[in-house]
């Protein structure tokens, strides 16, 4: 990458401060933007602890890490950060309006050939795309919790997306190291779509007591070998986010994506998951509490 480049990551929570390590990685220019100066201070602390936990596990050159600490810097005036960036990538909260008055507001004042990437989960990329002056240069680039493990890149075509664009996505994908899937827009695309399923299902389990919280994500750890059950999974993510993209999924796809009820349960109670040390499960100091799993009355 040219030292021109300029990524720009608007959030900076979980998902945010890991495509900004990402980026910082492979990129001399790279802005973390927030409006909490607190959050964006926690999330340099988290990238810069990622990067040397890499050196310690020789996964990460010294060097590598010292300049991609140096890459990133932080900002909490979007409209500043933006200025002729050649790549914004919002991962706001899954919510249309906020997501709109970011792409208008980086709108006019990156580079003229600009991509403006999306790291939604479910939300429509041409819907997005039209509150823009060029929606050919709108395009998904959804990423996959945690950034920094897991390789995969979902690259969603909108109506008008350009493939010039999905090609240059593609291109920056494989300078950081990820693999990519290209989709054509869909509710939820392919991964949302298969996700949200599995974890709403495995909440519909819980809620009807056919097993534990720890035996319905043992059962899939060990007998479909995913790193982690969908519980867990949910934990993760953030169950306000998995209800906000079932919901959207629910309402374009039908009554299979119902939202459990439970699921509506802990978003009242404010019980997210590991963002807040509650979910499905507790945590204490970023690490699950064994024994902790929701216990439901049937």
């Amino acid at each position: 990458m040219s030292k021109e480049e300029k990524v720009v990551v608007v959030g900076a929570g979980q998902m945010g401060l890991g495509i900004a390590h990402a980026f910082a990685l492979a990129c001399p220019n790279v802005v973390m933007v927030d409006v909490s100066a607190a959050q964006l201070e926690k999330a340099v602390k988290t990238i810069h602890d990622i990067l040397d936990g890499g050196v310690k596990l020789g996964k990460v050159e010294p060097a590598t890490a010292e300049a991609a600490k140096g890459a990133l810097t932080t900002s909490q005036d979007l409209a500043q950060a933006a200025r002729k960036a050649t790549l914004v990538v919002e991962t706001a909260t899954e919510k249309l309006d906020i997501k709109l008055d970011i792409l208008r507001t980086v709108d006019d004042v990156v580079a003229d050939d600009a991509i403006l990437g999306t790291n939604t989960s479910a939300l429509s990329i041409t819907e997005m795309a039209a509150a823009t002056k060029n929606p050919s240069r709108v395009v998904g680039i959804h990423f996959f919790n945690p950034v920094h493990k897991m390789k995969l890149v979902e690259i969603i075509r909108g109506l008008q997306t350009s493939e010039e664009v999905v090609k240059r996505v593609q291109d920056w994908s494989a300078r950081i190291n990820k693999d990519v899937i290209t989709v054509n827009e869909s509710p939820g695309f392919t991964t949302s779509r298969m996700s949200a399923m599995l974890g709403n299902e495995a909440m519909w389990m819980l809620q009807e007591g056919v097993a534990t919280a720890e035996d319905i994500d043992k059962a899939m750890r060990m007998a479909f070998n995913h790193p982690m059950g969908p519980l867990e999974l949910g934990d993760l993510t953030g169950w306000d986010t998995r209800l906000a993209v079932i919901q959207h999924l629910h309402a374009t796809l039908g009554e299979k994506f119902r939202p459990c009820p439970l699921i509506l349960k802990m978003v009242k109670a404010g019980r997210y998951g590991r963002k807040v040390g509650h979910g499905v499960y507790k945590y204490e100091n970023g690490q699950k509490v064994p024994g902790s799993g929701l216990k439901v009355s049937v």
